[in-house]
């Protein structure tokens, strides 16, 4: 089956979705996702969104974000995400996002690495809140076809220049040819047996980059989260602790109670901390303690991590939170430009399979949203700006003979060869073969 479209986008986490609303409504535009609309990254997200407060805050968020990456992050995109987050926290706000107010003035909260009380966020589920409220505008949209369950197997090329993507749907194979299309395919946390990211995340944009050798960037920045909620035997993935909760005052203390690293420090400091202190300890999880705050005040702020560890027997009103590390999230990705744009022609890359070098080796909290957003916004402003000038075509591609399963398991074994070979630090028996 063969469809044409304006733009095709792959990936239904905030920034494959916010780039599709902001396209021109009067674009053709199909919007595909591997599983259901919602089973996303972006809906796991816990602490928030990141954005300047004012004109002031600029140059402090831009060197705080420079300090957390070790001083490897672009600077041109870090001063772009500072200077134009204000305008995407009011555009989520439009849209419907309902973050945390007080007296009609919103609720900042503060998180590792962070000068200031700067994240926007709603309870301890943003990035539920966030998904939900774009996918609700999503659907009323009539310019945008959604597919569910339709797995992105390659793209179509013709010499430099992307003019489509081959999918797969109920067994069919869907060639779809496009003016733009737009890769939002998100982490790679699924090749990880540790990880916080859905299982189904496996780098599948990652894989096609490398099979059509489109640039990639700093595959070896890849980070650990310090407080992964702890349990034996999980193959899923692993319950997230939002950094939120040490940004309101949580203490990390080692098995004998002891306090041992100022919670506040950025993500890869206060994680070697933990691995050290547990290897010192000779046990497999520290303490996250927030049994000194008032129970009312728990529940509230942190509705949903209360809920999901008292399934698991914790009550965090009175029980220390068992946590280790696990892998989070991926700063490098496909070479991206300050519009989305990749190598290779009519191709871009938006959200975490991009790298835009905003994180540098080490991403400052709650960031990610924030990137997910505003650079997702510039690339449907440049695709707006200049699709007019891009000729429809019709190319050759070829008939995928190969089963579903089959074609899922070389991709993830190819981005786990990629990966291993560029970090030296990740050990064979921490990556999922199945």
């Amino acid at each position: 089956m063969n469809k044409i479209v304006d733009v095709l986008i792959i990936g239904s986490g905030v920034s494959g979705i916010y780039c599709s609303l902001n396209l021109k409504e009067s674009l053709n535009v199909m919007l595909v996702t591997k599983s259901k609309l919602e089973n996303t990254n972006t809906y796991l997200a816990q602490g928030g969104i990141s954005t300047a407060r004012n004109k002031e805050d600029i140059p402090v968020f831009i060197e705080d974000t420079l300090k957390a990456g070790q001083y490897k992050n672009k600077l041109e995109a870090v001063t772009v995400l500072a200077k134009e987050s204000r305008d995407n926290i009011e555009k989520l706000l439009a849209i419907g996002v309902n973050f945390d107010k007080s007296s009609n003035e919103l609720n900042y909260t503060r998180e590792g690495a962070h000068s200031i009380n700067r994240i926007v966020h709603t309870k301890d589920n943003t990035g539920e809140s966030i998904q939900l409220a774009l996918e609700k505008e999503l659907k009323q949209r009539k310019n945008i076809s959604i597919y569910e369950d339709t797995y992105f197997v390659d793209i179509i090329k013709e010499e430099n220049k992307c003019i489509g993507a081959v999918l797969i749907k109920d067994e069919e194979q869907i060639n779809v040819y496009a003016k733009a299309v737009v890769l939002a395919t998100g982490g790679i946390g699924g090749v990880f047996r540790n990880s916080t990211n859905q299982r189904i995340l496996n780098g599948d944009g990652i894989a096609v980059a490398l099979k059509h050798k489109i640039k990639l960037k700093d595959l070896n920045y890849i980070q650990i989260h310090p407080t992964a909620f702890y349990e034996e035997n999980n193959d899923e993935k692993r319950l997230l602790i939002s950094e939120a909760v040490r940004g309101e005052g949580g203490k990390l203390l080692d098995i004998n109670g002891e306090r041992f690293i100022d919670e506040l420090l950025p993500r890869d400091v206060v994680s070697k901390a933990i691995f050290k202190q547990m290897d010192k300890t000779n046990s497999p999880f520290v303490y996250l303690d927030v049994t000194f705050m008032e129970k009312d005040y728990i529940i509230n702020r942190f509705p949903f991590i209360y809920k999901e560890c008292l399934k698991r027997g914790t009550d965090i009103t009175e029980d220390y939170i068992k946590i280790s590390p696990a892998q989070h999230y991926f700063m490098g990705g496909i070479e991206v430009d300050l519009d989305s744009k990749t190598s290779m022609e009519n191709l871009y890359a938006v959200g975490e399979i991009s790298c835009t070098g905003v994180h540098g080796a080490n991403r400052l909290a709650s960031n990610s949203l924030l990137e997910g957003v505003v650079f997702s916004k510039r690339c449907a402003r440049f695709i707006n700006e200049n699709i007019d000038d891009i000729e429809s075509k019709i190319g050759p591609t070829y008939e995928v003979k190969d089963t579903l399963q089959n074609l899922i398991k070389i991709n993830k074994n190819l981005v786990i060869k990629e990966i291993k070979e560029q970090c030296e630090e990740f050990e064979d028996e921490l990556f999922d073969y199945r």
